[in-house]
């Protein structure tokens, strides 16, 4: 029996798209699924260094198997960084290939993009073409604040285009001080979306230990990811959240 496959993409670079995996990642393997994280592509970080998988082990737990296909130190995007260093770039089709063969072992494989969905992996194919390939659901992570609904509005409309399937939205760091956008931006995402607000994880999240960043997740992500949210939490919650490193103040 083969395990689900879920993308994850941001609408940029930096939005906490590494938290959300891990914060999967944490949910699954404490409902008992076996659960891997497969980062095709990692750039800007050097040779040794722990890079986004370093960061799931660490808030997850060491339980979550962890792949990653390519590294370059420059902070690029993958097909630019592969081809200043002279190495082969990743391919969809190689994304595509180790997703199914952790899937064939593994409840659950979520595959970490680099940036957004159409930043490209080789000079001819992007996440969205690995996403294809799989006939995988796609989840979108964003920011907060002012501007992400133009964002998350063109990344949805993306996957539309290309018959992809988007699990819906999660914003990756809501601010511990937020603003009118950030607050309004609650309700406006799946209005302007068309897809569900799926959870927001405190700009602080990353710095929990692995009990505490547990337990936020399953305050902060909704029932269809493994947590409770409910889709109705407000600005102060998600606040008192990061301001105390647990749920509930």
């Amino acid at each position: 029996m083969t395990g689900a496959i879920l993308v994850v993409t941001g609408t940029c670079t930096g939005v906490g798209k590494t938290v959300v995996t891990a914060a999967l990642a944490a949910l699954a393997a404490a409902g008992g699924q076996r659960v891997a994280v497969l980062k095709p592509a990692q750039t800007g970080v050097a040779p040794g260094d722990p890079g986004d998988l370093g960061d799931v082990a660490r808030l997850a737990g060491p339980g979550v198997t962890r792949r990653e296909l390519a590294r370059w130190s420059e902070p690029l995007a993958p097909a630019t960084a592969a081809r200043r260093s002279g190495a082969p770039p990743v391919t969809p089709a190689a994304v595509a290939a180790a997703a199914r063969a952790l899937a064939g072992d593994h409840d659950l494989v979520l595959v970490e993009g680099a940036g957004g969905l159409l930043v490209r992996l080789d000079d001819d194919g992007t996440l969205a073409d690995a996403a294809a390939a799989l006939g995988a659901p796609v989840l979108v992570v964003t920011a907060a604040g002012l501007g992400t609904l133009n964002a998350t509005a063109l990344t949805v409309e993306a996957l539309r285009t290309r018959r992809l399937g988007c699990a819906g939205v999660v914003i990756g760091a809501f601010p511990t001080a937020p603003d009118l956008a950030a607050r309004c931006n609650l309700e406006d995402l799946p209005r302007v979306t068309g897809v569900p607000l799926l959870g927001a994880l405190p700009e602080d999240a990353g710095i929990l230990t692995p009990a505490g960043f547990l337990a936020l997740a399953q305050q902060g992500l909704a029932i269809e990811l493994g947590g409770v949210w409910d889709g109705r939490a407000d600005s102060s919650r998600l606040s008192s959240i990061g301001r105390s490193g647990h749920p509930g103040g």
